[in-house]
């Protein structure tokens, strides 16, 4: 239904007036400038129009030779005007377009690195990309020609059928009289225009998402050999986008037809009266040349107005993609009453958690659990029990649906979001690395941080050695998601991050799930130098990383079902000592050659 009322007239008109009071209307003042200069060479043409009758009467017919030399001087005087304003206006309206478009990437991209996590969750990074750059870009062309062409062919229109009228009312009546008939058509063209521009955005944003996972995923792509698949996928786009594209042409062409033929009614019916006027002495061929000079020359910004709507649509419907993700606030908030967090100890309670995702599915029941300060616990349990979400609740990536989750004493919904997170680190599986140089991935989250800083923590992270080797050492570039080192060398620089951080607290998600034995013996050793003196939460699918846990904690459908060391839960012999069997098997059987 949202999407249907954008095409209503309310809607329009609502979209138009909040581009102008949150966008627009700053640079009001740099407007004004650019329609002065538009106004000066509206009026020149217009001039140029009207000097016509001095030339042809004065000039041609009474053969006034000192007239002549004054046309000419003042027609070069009109054309250096005409330039200069023109110049004026067009860096005037460069620069309001710009800085518009500008305003509106930043509000953007600012509202995205504040969105909640679930928020990118549900989207594709390609379909976020899309909207900084087809959606902006249709935004920036719309600007750009809404402000010019709105200003320059308005007033252009505007002084030349003045100049008609006081030339002769009653002729220039007669030459406009069929121009509002056009305006109907004109309108239902734009919102025919506007669907077609929404539905190509759509496709476009498909397309980009399509080429950002094929180019990121062209390892699996060409290992799986399906190549054909993704031609397959991608043709299909491309023509779909292709269709609606020509199908944005005709649309837009439609103008043409119209706008044509009333003009060439309106010129025809000058032709006829003017001419019989002209014949029968009533008004002067130079009146007459420069009335259908002035007529002709309004036709032509008429044309581009009647298009303009056109490309006015198109920057609707960007703008309302764009205004309708920036509407979307997020839900993980500081509270009114929050205040910074200060950890002395860093334990971590439970109290009854459970959590829902917004689908609606039932993650976690009533969970609680005690982590005492400088206790390294460990979160084991089958594939989608919950442990990673537990995991997530602590730096409130999500918040709990009910209980409450305590570090210190205290609510960590209560505290600020910077001081809660700043006292987490976070290692994952998915090591996110930038395409930055190696000193700058580390130093991720502490800028300030000295080479000598950023040295120890390589060294501590078991990552120095190997830097070292680097073509450039530290200022080596990684490459996107640091493409160009192995996957033991991108996790110990994830580690040596966090190293760096030195934060109270520290949470492992599989840190070393998808490494080598070589590299995980590499990783762990950094591993154990980083959890000394932290309160550390592990996540891990190889029960042999959590062995030495002071506490393990079993999650089952979202529930606790056992906790306690890792010889308590071989004696209980329930889940734990299943999985620890069934990994023992899986490790000790002979891999099929």
């Amino acid at each position: 239904m949202k999407f249907l009322n954008l095409f209503s007239d309310k809607a329009t008109f609502s979209l138009v007036n909040r581009l102008w009071h949150e966008h627009i209307k700053p640079y009001r003042w740099h407007i004004g400038g650019g329609l002065l200069c538009m106004a000066i060479a509206a009026l020149t043409t217009a001039f140029l129009a009207k000097l016509l009758q001095p030339l042809f009467d004065d000039v041609f017919v009474a053969r006034d030779e000192t007239m002549l030399f004054q046309v000419a001087f003042l027609v070069l005087i009109v054309f250096i005007l005409k330039g200069l304003s023109s110049f004026g206006e067009s860096v005037s309206m460069i620069y309001v377009g710009q800085k518009i478009i500008g305003d509106i990437q930043r509000r953007l991209f600012d509202h995205f690195i504040s969105a909640d996590l679930a928020y990118f969750h549900a989207r594709s990074s390609g379909e976020l990309v899309s909207r900084f750059t087809n959606d902006v870009n249709l935004m920036r062309n719309a600007v750009t020609t809404a402000l010019t062409g709105m200003g320059k062919d308005t007033l252009s229109i505007f002084f030349l059928v003045g100049l008609m009228f006081y030339q002769d009312w009653v002729l220039a009546s007669l030459a406009f009289f069929v121009f509002p008939i056009a305006i109907l058509p004109i309108v239902q063209i734009g919102k025919k225009m506007r669907k077609v521009s929404l539905n190509t955005q759509e496709e476009m944003g498909d397309f980009t998402i399509l080429l950002h996972q094929v180019f990121q995923g062209m390892r699996i792509v060409k290992s799986y050999a399906m190549e054909t698949y993704e031609q397959m996928r991608a043709h299909a786009l491309i023509n779909s986008l292709s269709l609606l594209t020509i199908k944005g042409g005709r649309v837009r062409s439609a103008s043409h037809p119209i706008m044509e033929t009333l003009g060439g009614i309106a010129i025809v019916i000058v032709i006829l009266y003017g001419g019989t006027q002209v014949i029968a002495g009533n008004r002067t061929t130079g009146t007459f040349i420069s009335f259908i000079t002035a007529l002709l020359l309004a036709y032509e910004p008429m044309k581009r107005l009647a298009n303009l709507n056109a490309n006015l649509q198109e920057g609707l419907a960007a703008a309302w993609r764009i205004f309708s993700a920036i509407d979307l606030k997020p839900t993980i908030v500081n509270a009114e009453e929050a205040s910074p967090l200060k950890i002395k100890e860093g334990e971590i309670i439970f109290n009854n958690v459970g959590f829902s995702y917004p689908n609606g599915k039932n993650a976690l029941k009533n969970v609680s659990l005690d982590i005492p300060a400088g206790c390294r616990i460990a979160l084991v349990g089958p594939s989608g029990s919950g442990k990673s979400t537990l995991l997530n609740l602590i730096p409130r990536f999500y918040d709990v649906t009910s209980g409450a989750i305590v570090i210190d004493g205290v609510d960590i919904r209560k505290v600020t979001l910077d001081s809660l997170r700043s006292q987490i680190a976070l290692v994952s599986q998915e090591v996110i690395l930038f395409d930055d140089t190696v000193k700058a991935n580390i130093a991720y989250g502490k800028l300030e941080a000295s080479q000598e800083e950023i040295v120890t923590a390589a060294k501590a992270a078991a990552a120095h050695n190997f830097i070292m080797a680097l073509p450039q050492g530290y200022d080596t570039l990684v490459g996107e998601q640091g493409i160009r080192l192995s996957g033991g060398q991108r996790q110990r620089l994830s580690i040596a991050r966090a190293m760096l951080k030195n934060a109270p607290i520290l949470l492992l998600d599989e840190a070393t799930s998808s490494l080598d034995t070589e590299s995980e013996r590499q990783v762990q050793v950094a591993l154990d130098r980083l959890m000394e003196g932290r309160t550390t939460v592990v996540v891990a699918h190889r029960l042999s990383t959590v062995m030495d846990a002071d506490v393990i904690y079993v999650i089952e459908a979202g529930e606790l079902s056992e906790q306690g060391t890792h010889l308590q839960l071989l004696e209980n012999n329930k889940t734990y000592a299943r999985l620890v069997e069934l990994q023992f098997i899986a490790d000790a059987m002979p891999i099929a050659s």
